[in-house]
This record gives structure tokens, C-alpha cells and sequence, in this order.
């Protein structure tokens, strides 16, 4: 555990970083959150991926109100989603469970690895034509076929396994694959992915305290507050900053954020 500053402190920290890249991305407040109660606090990844998770949803709710605000948000796609994801969300809870913590960890680093890579050389590349998911420019909705069914039903259950395997909500997986099979804007990728994560972690939460799992409340509720705290910042700044850069910024911070776990795993 971190002892330069206090615990309390520590957790308010993290939890506004973990808001602030969630607003900013739509994709990487989840894959943050765990990492940082499992350094801050001591924890193994499946301690943390309870509160994480917690965290991540009740802050993708208020992205998600705001990006209704804003009529970002492809509510349709969202709802097939999450109605997919939710119930995969048992079999990833289950999945995890029977790992054993070094694995769990890393393959929680392998994940991050992989969406950093992903992220670092996609940033900013991006070819609109080539998407099988088409907006109907009359409507401004997604034209819906059997293959724009199957690609969303398919990202539902990808997110809804990852969400009770690790807790992480899911977005780091939607955003990158949103933008490579649609033509929707990047604003609208990251508050529909917003969406999918807060139904979708919402069912996940409802699984852990059907099995038992602790959420202590003298840690999450901090952490939660200041993840929502994060999360209106990061969406306030999101309309002023470059959003490549940010993306590749992202990537580097996850990368680095791998190699730590890697490290906790087989050190």
C-alpha cells in the first residue's frame, strides 16, 4: 500500500483521476479504477474489482445523462448491448473466482497491454467508409441491419464478460470497436459506451451483492464521489482538448500502468 499520503487521500486521488480519463476517453476509467485501489489500498485485483466497477458505473451514469442532454447518446445500440451484456456478466464473475490471484492480475496487464497498443497507433486513424455500421443521414440513427444486429449483440457479450471478469466496465473494449465497425463521432462513441457501461456495471453490481461480495463503504463511497467528480471534469474538458493526443497520451499512461501489474503478478 502507498503511505507518502494518507489512505483516505489517496483513494479521493484516484478516484478523480480515474472520473477525470473516463470523462476524457469513454474507454479507460475502468481499466484504471482496479489498478488504482490495488496499489492504494493493498488489494487483489478481485478485492478491487467489486468497488472499480462500482465506481465506473455511477460515473458513466452521469456521463450518460449528459450525453442525453446533448442527444449523443444511440440509445437503441446501447440497450441491445448492455441486454446482451448483462447476463455474460455472471460467467466472467464465476471466471474470475476460480483464478487465482497472479493470474487474474495478469491477465489484467495483458488486457491493458493490448488497449494500449490499440489505442496508441489507432489515434486519429479512422476510415468512415469502411465501417459496416452506417448512420441513415436522413435520420441521423444507425441503419440497422442483420450484420449491425449481430456486430452490436457480439460487443455485448465481449463487454459483459469483461465487466464480471475484471470489473472494468467494458468502455475500453466499446470505444475502439464503435469506431472501427460505425460511422458515428467520437463524441457520440464515448456517451453511448458511457451508456452500455453504467446498464451494463449496474447489472454487474447487482450480481456481486447476490453473491455476496463486500463493498465497504468507508472506501467506496469516497472513491465513487470523486470518480463522478472526475468524470464531469473530463467531459467538460473533452470539448477543448485535442482528442488524438489525448488518446495517445492515454495509451502511454496505460502501458505503464501494465507493466506495474505484470510486475505484482509474477514478482
Amino acid at each position: 500500500m502507498l503511505i507518502s499520503l494518507s489512505a483516505d487521500l489517496w483513494v479521493m486521488l484516484s478516484g478523480l483521476a480515474v472520473g477525470l480519463v473516463l470523462g476524457l476517453t469513454g474507454a479507460g476509467g475502468g481499466i484504471l479504477a482496479v489498478p488504482a485501489l490495488v496499489f492504494t489500498q493493498g488489494w487483489s485485483v478481485a478485492q478491487a474489482a467489486p468497488i472499480g466497477l462500482l465506481a465506473v458505473t455511477g460515473a458513466a451514469v452521469v456521463g450518460t445523462i449528459e450525453g442525453f442532454y446533448r442527444k449523443l447518446v444511440r440509445y437503441r445500440a446501447a440497450f441491445l448491448m448492455a441486454c446482451v451484456g448483462i447476463p455474460m456478466t455472471p460467467l466472467g464473475l464465476a471466471a474470475g473466482q476460480k483464478l487465482s490471484a497472479a493470474w487474474l492480475a495478469g491477465l489484467f496487464g495483458l488486457v491493458m497491454l493490448m488497449v494500449a497498443a490499440r489505442l496508441f497507433f489507432s489515434a486519429g486513424t479512422r476510415d468512415e467508409q469502411l465501417a459496416p455500421c452506417h448512420l441513415d443521414p436522413q435520420t441521423g440513427r444507425l441503419h440497422w441491419t442483420a450484420k449491425t444486429f449481430s456486430i452490436m449483440a457480439a460487443l455485448g457479450v465481449v463487454t459483459g464478460f469483461l465487466t464480471g471478469l475484471l470489473g472494468v466496465g467494458g468502455g475500453f473494449i466499446l470505444v475502439p470497436a464503435l469506431r472501427r465497425f460505425t460511422d458515428i463521432s467520437m463524441h457520440g462513441v464515448v456517451a453511448t459506451s458511457l451508456m452500455v457501461v453504467a446498464l451494463v456495471g449496474g447489472g454487474g453490481i447487482i450480481v456481486s451483492l447476490v453473491q455476496g461480495h463486500d463493498f465497504p463503504l468507508t472506501i467506496a463511497l469516497p472513491f465513487v464521489s470523486a470518480t463522478a467528480v472526475g468524470m464531469l471534469l473530463g467531459r467538460i474538458l473533452i470539448q477543448h482538448l485535442n482528442q488524438r493526443m489525448v488518446q495517445q497520451l492515454f495509451a502511454v499512461l496505460v502501458l505503464g500502468v501494465a507493466m506495474l501489474m505484470f510486475y505484482r503478478a509474477f514478482s
